[in-house]
């Protein structure tokens, strides 16, 4: 049976091991922002023995290129992006300790791999939903890669930021699930 669940960040591993597939989870807090060229910049710096420009112990990271923001609102449409183009560089980010990732789409078995040895969950965004998510986005400022436009990490407060977990820290797969329930 699936439950709600209301989490704010940072994460800790016991947040994380009480997750399982299928619940809701309700954010609040900071959050921060990477795709596929941030997160290169972010493995560039961890290979070259370099600070990241964020702490990753505990965090969160949201998969997506927030639109600009009209006036009045803290961001543009919020939607997540697939999550599979950030695959190559994940485990590391994991080993790290980031906690938690959004998106949506299927990850690769090395990322389920490394958020079971790391706990860790992986958590999807309605996709097509942006100016809904939106409004759970309370503040929103760009921490690092200005120049990656809306791709820049982001540091966001969000409050009650709506998400469903799909891989859980114990290797379960809400997507593997799915299709075994309607299997003949």
């Amino acid at each position: 049976m699936t439950t709600t669940v209301k989490l704010t960040t940072p994460l800790s591993d016991q947040d994380v091991a009480s997750l399982w597939i299928g619940d809701k989870v309700l954010l609040s807090g900071v959050i921060y922002t990477a795709r596929d060229a941030a997160h290169k910049r972010l493995i560039d710096l961890l290979n070259a023995g370099q600070e990241l420009p964020l702490e990753l112990q505990g965090q969160v990271m949201y998969y997506v290129g927030p639109s600009p923001a009209r006036p009045g609102q803290a961001i543009g449409a919020a939607g997540p992006t697939t999550s599979y183009r950030m695959d190559p560089y994940t485990p590391q980010l994991l080993a790290r300790g980031l906690k938690a990732m959004i998106g949506k789409g299927k990850r690769s078995p090395e990322v389920i791999e490394a958020m079971i040895k790391y706990r860790a969950v992986y958590l999807g965004a309605t996709g097509g939903a942006g100016a809904l998510i939106s409004q759970a986005i309370k503040e929103a400022q760009v921490l690092a890669y200005e120049d990656l436009g809306p791709e820049a990490i982001h540091r966001l407060v969000v409050e009650d930021f709506p998400a469903i977990v799909i891989n859980d820290c114990q290797g379960h797969d809400l997507y593997e699930e799915g299709i075994k329930k309607y299997a003949r």
